[in-house]
């Protein structure tokens, strides 16, 4: 009798420890599940991001062709007749109010220069006086 018992309870060991094992399993399936989802979570975020950063380096690349192009642009202007640079000034000196003293002081142009401008200036804004006048 000492024998069926004890072939008893090693059966019943063994039914729980089947048991024991087929609940881990399912739950080790589960956990595998989850991280399986979570990877591909993360591999498409990285994908995203890889795609982001590619497209933001190609937009660095305009910006640097586009910042290139306008210093070489202002370098030729740079490099251009100086004369027509202080003309330039002059002429947007006048617009805001100058008068003749300061354009040769400012522009480094000659009096006659300057007051010609200033004549320039003055005939092309008075018919724009006379009209505002007449309203």
């Amino acid at each position: 009798m000492a024998v069926s018992w004890l072939n008893i309870v090693l059966l019943v060991f063994a039914v729980g420890a089947c048991a024991a094992c087929f609940i881990l399993h399912r739950r080790l399936q589960k956990h595998e599940r989850r991280q399986q989802a979570l990877i591909n979570v993360l591999r498409n975020e990285i994908q995203a991001m890889t795609n982001s950063s590619i497209g933001m380096g190609r937009r660095l690349i305009e910006v640097e062709q586009k910042l290139n192009l306008t210093a070489d642009k202002q370098l030729e202007l740079e490099n251009r007749d100086p004369g027509t640079l202080a003309y330039n000034q002059a002429t947007k000196l006048m617009e805001m109010g100058a008068d003749v003293d300061d354009l040769v002081q400012s522009c480094g142009i000659g009096r006659p220069e300057a007051e010609l401008m200033a004549l320039l200036h003055k005939e092309l804004h008075a018919p724009h006086q006379a009209i505002g006048r007449d309203s």
